[in-house]
């Protein structure tokens, strides 16, 4: 008597949890090397990180269903092709990130040493200095819009979710959608217009107009963030201190707050963010130097962002060093960026909410 063995698809072999990041590592090392070995023959000027990463992703995706079908059967590799296909969806969007990432990072290291964080632009006129007067610059304007916007994106905030109700609150709502999408060019005029009404003499150029400008474009972005946060605070909360006797007031302060501060926490953060890389309302209205100025109320004050753009736009007659300060101002731009999300992020834990058991 014969016995005939029966195939069950649920009984193949299954590979180990790292073989798919395993793969997915030797995919991109493989493109990699070939776009290195592509640059060195000279056939591409630029070694290219995003063609080397979406090619070597694509390669993981061939490779994993092929593995996975003569390992695992046709079930499984049915799985590894959809895990695989979102891993891809997911690369693809990280791409643009980290295509200028790479670029900003190799273009930048040439200038980012010690004189470009000691060292300013006076007097100097080909090789040398660095962007100590715009990196001082940033952070006194967008230091000083932080502090005119949060109080009053705070308030407001607060008043929209706590007390606002009828007309008033419904175009209080209305002017704040309005101002989300306004051009950053927009802010800067205003500002202009309004420093030259204030001092009675056109083409001002001071450090407290640039900061204006950004509280224009920072003022809703936290009044958006902070009105999300307050109505996740459950109205028990409120209910319960309200029972207790608490004013509202009160309440506010002490329970919704406290609960609410690692989300408002973010959303400063996100506002600073989209504001200190903003160039169109700084060069109107902040201008551009040269000299150290620490006076936001004297004067025309560098930032980083202007200083990027009128070393790309005012190329002296060594072209190089100018293109290398540009790079390495947008490096400084963005790791300025990444320090205030970091540190965020260590605000937010430290004051969020401690749940018990």
């Amino acid at each position: 008597m014969t016995t005939t063995a029966v195939s069950n698809s649920l009984t193949h072999g299954r590979l180990p949890k790292a073989a798919p990041w395993a793969i997915l590592a030797v995919s991109w090392f493989a493109m990699i090397a070939i776009f290195l070995l592509l640059q060195l023959a000279g056939t591409t000027d630029d070694f290219n990180i995003a063609g080397a990463l979406f090619f070597g992703t694509l390669l993981y995706l061939v490779a994993i269903v092929v593995v996975s079908m003569l390992v695992e059967g046709s079930r499984q590799a049915k799985d590894r092709l959809a895990t695989a296909l979102v891993l891809t969806a997911f690369v693809i969007a990280l791409l643009p990130l980290i295509s200028l990432v790479f670029t900003v990072v190799t273009n930048g290291a040439a200038r980012f040493d010690l004189a470009f964080f000691t060292e300013s632009l006076r007097g100097v006129v080909g090789a040398g200095g660095g962007a100590l007067h715009a990196i001082v610059g940033t952070l006194l304007i967008t230091g000083l819009a932080t502090l005119i916007s949060v109080p009053i994106g705070l308030m407001t905030a607060i008043y929209l979710v706590e007390y606002g109700r009828g007309p008033l609150a419904r175009g209080v709502t209305f002017l704040v959608d309005v101002m989300t999408g306004i051009p950053s060019i927009v802010a800067g005029l205003f500002a202009y217009a309004l420093f030259t009404i204030i001092l009675g003499q056109p083409g001002v150029r001071l450090g407290i107009a640039g900061s204006i400008a950004l509280s224009v474009l920072m003022i809703p972005v936290v009044v958006r963030a902070s009105e999300e946060m307050l109505r996740l605070v459950p109205n028990e909360l409120r209910e319960a201190s309200y029972a207790l006797g608490v004013p509202k007031w009160l309440t506010v302060v002490k329970i919704v707050l406290p609960t609410s501060i690692a989300g408002i926490v973010t959303g400063v953060v996100l506002a600073i963010a989209r504001v200190i890389g903003e160039t169109a309302p700084l060069l109107v209205v902040a201008g551009i130097t040269t000299s150290m100025n620490y006076d936001l109320f004297e004067g025309p004050m560098a930032s980083l962002p202007v200083f990027v753009f009128s070393s790309y736009d005012i190329q002296g007659t060594d072209t190089q060093a100018y293109l290398d300060r540009a790079w390495a101002g947008a490096l400084t731009l963005i790791l300025i960026v990444m320090v205030l999300n970091l540190t965020a992020r260590l605000i937010a834990r430290a004051f969020a909410p401690k749940l018990g058991r």
